[in-house]
């Protein structure tokens, strides 16, 4: 697994190491090698991440994550050779404030996007509700195995 991340507003290593971590779970679930795939990973700020948004969403807001698959469905990704999976766009700013909201760290925070958009880059979606709950199932079970899950709130 290559992850090639941009070097401006780079989390920390440990940060980093899980998102290695979550790739390897979640291309595994799949049933691909992960030795042949590539994803790059930036890390932006909220002006940066509001522009990219409106631009291919056509929404003129921040995001949290933006996800760019190089296949819009499963089925094209090759059986071999290398593949590069797509971008992740994270912005760092909008993590950090919802881990504030939702009473988390950081690094949980900013590995389920991570999560999310790589499940987005292996064609999942949350347009419809079967698809939302699926997507967060897989998620959930991805973050336990990395010991990120939620916090019980009593």
């Amino acid at each position: 697994m290559e992850i090639v991340f941009s070097e401006e507003r780079e989390p920390g290593e440990s940060i980093l190491g899980k998102m290695y971590e979550a790739a390897d779970l979640c291309l595994k679930k799949q049933g691909l090698d992960s030795d042949r795939v590539t994803v790059s990973v930036t890390f932006v700020s909220s002006g940066e991440i509001k522009e990219l948004n409106a631009l291919y969403r056509n929404i003129d807001q921040i995001t949290d994550v933006l996800s760019f698959p190089q296949y819009e469905n499963p089925d094209q990704i090759p059986g071999q050779g290398q593949v590069l999976l797509g971008d992740v766009v994270i912005c760092t700013e909008q993590a950090l404030l919802q881990a504030d909201d939702f009473g988390h760290s950081p690094e949980r925070e900013l590995v389920y996007l991570f999560v999310h958009s790589m499940l987005h880059l292996l064609g999942y979606d949350h347009g419809e509700a079967q698809e939302k709950k699926d997507m967060r199932q897989f998620e959930e079970e991805v973050m336990i195995q990395l010991s990120l899950q939620r916090e019980e709130i009593e």
